[in-house]
């Protein structure tokens, strides 16, 4: 008899909250926020198709928690209701067909580009490395009520993402943004209570989680993409990591998703030709984290087959599989992995041949956002876009958005 196919079946977080099957689009920008920071009516067509495609879990895009802290134009922003009628259209057509949509907030720290934002923010004054210093700002270090601040805007995102109708929240603890920044010690130097020791450097992603809880209450699922590390010299180790997955567990945590990487190191670096074959690039960091936890975890990144999906959850390691950029280019992926089958589309990087730009994974956001734009306007996805072109184009428009769009929503 051949092997039942795992990817199907049900899952039931412990909220009690079920996810129809076990394939999670994980998050990817799209950019389509409007000058105000509201979403765009092709989030929601957008979302629809996902939702028409048989997913069972789609995490969206990063959305902003504060207008003067954007990670790239055309991000949508939530800070108060104001754009609470265009969000419930988004959730209604994100949740059609029993499909699950969590919201996955933000806050970019200092991996914001130049000239999008007035400055940029992180937990000490840390700059990037020498060859991105023409890109990146040296952050100023955030005074303790601002911390706070933050924390706020975090909770108050999450309850108004409940009352827009969708159905949970996730926390962007991964990829070198802030909540990244604060739990690694080369990016958090402080001395402080958010700072100095692991345990201080946990506490700012706690606080964020305690005080989301409080606003949502304990059935509303809350999510944390986290990194199994930074790759990055003196950065967040898989030690801290796994250390940070069982105070998030005891902290009530719903989901964990596991990634890795920062613009400064992306993920792909430091695999082992091993932890390739399998696939999936964070698998055996997962493991490792099964034996500490029972939270339902999800892998993102390097699933390419249904055999290796299907292992992977079979295995009991992760809960979920995540895809990202598949989904952009092939929205209705799930339906033929649902059937035992592989995806039609094979995905490989994007490179311009500009180390600089590449390595900050800028051109693959913008590639992938460029196609996604397309499936809104109700196009097909076009794997032959040229990534120099589309670069020129995302530079013109944040050079734009630098001088328009964040100056109109500080002024509020």
């Amino acid at each position: 008899m051949s092997q039942p196919n795992a990817l199907a079946a049900p899952f039931t977080l412990p909220n009690g909250s079920v996810i129809k099957n076990r394939i999670c689009k994980s998050a990817m920008s799209e950019t389509m926020g409007d000058e105000d920071g509201g979403p765009k009516p092709e989030l929601a067509k957008l979302y629809g198709a996902w939702a028409d495609g048989g997913l069972g879990l789609c995490i969206t895009g990063n959305v902003m928690i504060d207008a003067r802290a954007l990670g790239e134009p055309g991000n949508v922003v939530i800070e108060d209701e104001r754009h609470l009628p265009q969000l419930k259209a988004w959730a209604s057509a994100a949740t059609r067909n029993g499909m699950q949509c969590w919201v996955q907030l933000n806050h970019p720290g200092k991996q914001s580009p130049k000239g999008l934002n007035a400055e940029t923010v992180s937990p000490s004054a840390i700059p990037f490395r020498k060859d991105m210093q023409a890109m990146f700002a040296t952050p100023r270090a955030l005074r303790d009520e601002e911390v706070l601040d933050i924390i706020a805007r975090f909770a108050n995102a999450a309850r108004i993402v409940k009352a827009a109708g969708f159905s949970g929240v996730q926390i962007h603890g991964a990829h070198g943004y802030l909540v990244s920044q604060f739990l690694s010690p080369h990016h958090n130097q402080r001395q402080d209570q958010w700072g100095g020791s692991a345990g201080n450097r946990r506490r700012f992603v706690l606080a964020v989680l305690k005080a989301m809880r409080e606003q949502v209450g304990p059935d509303f699922p809350i999510g944390i993409k986290l990194n199994s590390a930074d790759f990055q010299r003196g950065g967040f180790t898989e030690t801290e990591s796994l250390d940070t997955i069982r105070a998030l567990a005891e902290a009530g945590i719903d989901c964990i998703e596991i990634s890795g990487g920062t613009y400064e190191a992306p993920e792909m670096a430091g695999l082992k030709e091993s932890t390739r074959q399998r696939e999936a690039y964070f698998l055996d960091f997962a493991e490792q984290a099964r034996k500490l936890v029972s939270v339902p975890l999800i892998v993102t990144g390097g699933f390419r087959s249904f055999a290796g999906m299907q292992q992977a959850v079979a295995s009991g390691a992760v809960d979920l599989v995540g895809l990202a950029r598949l989904l952009a280019v092939e929205t209705d992926a799930p339906r033929r992995l649902l059937a035992g089958q592989d995806p039609a589309q094979k995905i490989s990087l994007r490179r311009t041949g500009l180390r600089m730009i590449d390595d900050s994974g800028m051109v693959e956001i913008s590639w992938y956002a460029d196609q996604m734009k397309r499936i809104a306007r109700g196009e097909a996805p076009d794997p032959g876009i040229s990534t120099r072109w589309l670069m020129a184009k995302t530079m013109v428009k944040l050079m734009f958005a630098g001088r328009g769009r964040p100056q109109r929503l500080r002024a509020r």
